[in-house]
């Protein structure tokens, strides 16, 4: 049966927790209410109608997570009304041209800095009226207040409980409820229509088991579909759902809150991993074996526990050593009560899947798109396939095209790209999704990606060549943090790396190298050394045609402002290569 979101909070607001939102006020956790999130939802989504916004219009919103984006995201959905997320790591140019393109009315605005970048584009902005503030701010201009100012402390009325319950009863499945930009790693983003229906369907029909007992951090964008769809599907479910107080405190809040259900993309597994490793490598000689023990019990029990049969007495014995003296610990620095992690935006590594379970961690590997509400497959908890993406959630098909792309078709298919109908007829075709992926479907119905159609490389001697799984095991060296892989009608693979700066500073100090920037680090030929033997062995089991044959270190990690990655970490693999042009040339001329 077809749903609306604005329904949904009803059904969200009906659990009637007193911890339906964690925020952190005064250095610590404090809870919001069923019923005071309510009051708050209906005060703003009335002060919305009292100027003259209604169902149809857009509203955007340009801000971190925190709870008053629930609040103001609800208050815009139950009144029919279109919202247009924006992220705040946008360059003021960048919204101009997604508020000009929706045509937004009223932004809400998470602080000073979010609403100077607003200001100084507001005059290009004809159809901009008015903007709400999160925080207090400094600003005399009459189009702008405060949340709180429209929150007020006054209890709700009976008018205004009949007055929001009608509008919240008036919204359709079928009606516009968001326009979300794609981050986009080429061209200019297109705006992605989804409906209500669209986004219901997928909280309906993804499959995890979440409970009112559980508690959930979001701290993905919300801007992007999936923490949003995650969030959305959280409060449906009576989770509790948690904030971080920044991006920076992530690791702390963790300890704080100990989730119970987290969604995260791969650099975040790729960062706690290689803060372990760092750690164990710096540990004392008794505690680094313990640990290698203990890990290699951890994979030897995990074909046992994946298959959900019981293991060998003798491996059984080891496996609660292994858990209590270094699993536990380890777990307890994720706040020690997860349920399971669920990874998405960009395929995670097999061997970083692995090691998280093998230590009692469950991370289940989900695909999506944008245009998709976002969930196409995943692995659920006692159903995970390793490298893979998991099942077609209910009442979604997937085939794979004869040239390898990936198909989708269900409920959660967006109405199209706003302003864009070429697009549009381009994307979709006889119902069928073309989600521009490659992949396969095994026997057992789990889908696989290997990598981006547009991003597959064919080299000056035919070969083609995905660069994504190379670039993963890349990922596996020591000393590697990211790397991306050039190929493209080139003699043979190289890749640009960004090395584990800490790792490498760390080896320059035991080796007595001395440097006075990053720049003179990746230069030392020890350096250089270090990193050529580890790729080598990295490479050893692929093709001869796919493995690196050279590669260039890199002085700064890739970055949001460069334009390098996206908000959600992936790599924009164009504008790189734009930018290391020279440095690609080299590895080739030389």
């Amino acid at each position: 049966m077809a749903e609306t979101l604005a329904r949904f909070f009803r059904h969200t607001v009906s659990y009637a927790k007193p911890d339906a939102l964690l925020t952190k006020i005064d250095g610590r956790y404090q809870p919001i209410g069923s019923a005071e999130f309510y009051r708050r939802v209906v005060r703003t989504h009335l002060s919305l109608k009292s100027v003259g916004i209604a169902a149809g219009d857009r509203c955007a919103l340009l801000s971190e997570n925190r709870w008053e984006w629930a609040v103001a995201d609800f208050a815009i959905v139950t009144a029919g009304i279109c919202s247009v997320p924006l992220y705040p790591t946008l360059a003021a140019e960048q919204l101009h041209y997604m508020l000009e393109h929706s045509e937004a009315r009223v932004v809400f605005v998470s602080n000073q800095q979010q609403l100077e970048k607003l200001l100084s584009q507001w005059p290009r902005l004809p159809k901009l009226e008015g903007a709400v503030t999160f925080d207090e701010v400094n600003c005399e201009d009459g189009r702008v207040t405060t949340l709180g100012d429209l929150i007020g402390d006054e209890p709700l009325s009976a008018a205004e409980r009949d007055e929001f319950e009608a509008a919240v009863s008036a919204v359709q499945p079928d009606q516009l409820a968001s326009i979300i930009y794609t981050s986009g790693t080429t061209g200019t983003p297109k705006g992605v229509m989804l409906t209500h229906e669209n986004l219901t369907s997928n909280i309906r029909d993804n499959g995890f088991d979440l409970r009112p007992t559980d508690v959930c951090f979001s701290f993905l964008p919300l801007s992007h579909v999936a923490e949003r769809a995650a969030d959305y599907a959280y409060f449906y479910n009576g989770a509790t759902v948690a904030y971080p107080e920044t991006l920076d405190t992530v690791a702390d809040n963790l300890r704080e809150v100990r989730p119970t259900v987290v969604l995260g993309v791969p650099r975040f597994f790729e960062k706690i991993h290689a803060r372990v490793m760092d750690a164990i490598a710096s540990a004392p000689a008794p505690r680094q074996k313990l640990f290698h023990w203990a890990i290699g019990v951890g994979r030897e029990a995990l074909p046992y526990r994946l298959d959900r049969k019981p293991m060998p007495f003798g491996l059984r014995c080891r496996y609660l050593v292994a858990d209590r003296l270094v699993f536990a610990k380890l777990r307890a620095r994720l706040g020690g009560r997860l349920r399971f992690f669920v990874s998405g935006a960009a395929p995670l590594a097999k061997h970083l899947a692995e090691f998280f379970y093998a230590v009692g961690v469950t991370i289940c590997e989900a695909y999506g798109l944008t245009e998709t509400s976002p969930l196409v497959s995943t692995n659920l908890p006692g159903a995970l396939r390793f490298g893979t993406v998991g099942k077609p959630i209910r009442n979604v098909e997937v085939k794979i095209a004869d040239d390898g792309e990936v198909l989708v078709r269900g409920p959660n298919l967006m109405r199209g790209y706003y302003k864009n109908e070429d697009d549009t007829a381009k994307t979709i075709i006889d119902g069928w999704l073309h989600t521009g992926d490659i992949g396969a479907l095994d026997d057992g119905g789990y889908l696989s990606i290997t990598d981006r159609k547009k991003d597959l490389f064919k080299t000056s001697g035919g070969k083609f060549i995905a660069p994504q799984p190379i670039e993963n095991q890349l990922k596996t060296c020591a000393s590697v943090s990211t790397a991306v892989v050039i190929a493209e009608a080139r003699k043979f693979p190289s890749a640009l790396i960004v090395p584990q700066f800490e790792k490498l500073e760390k080896y320059a100090a035991a080796q007595g190298l001395t440097f006075s920037s990053r720049t003179e680090l990746t230069a030392h030929a020890s350096i250089i050394n270090l990193l050529e033997q580890e790729i080598l062995e990295a490479c050893a089991g692929m093709a001869q045609f796919e493995r690196v044959k050279k590669f260039t270190l890199l002085a700064e990690d890739f970055s949001i402002t460069n334009g390098e990655i996206t908000p959600t970490m992936k790599v924009r693999r164009r504008q790189v290569e734009l930018r290391y042009a020279k440095e690609i040339e080299k590895m080739y001329s030389e």
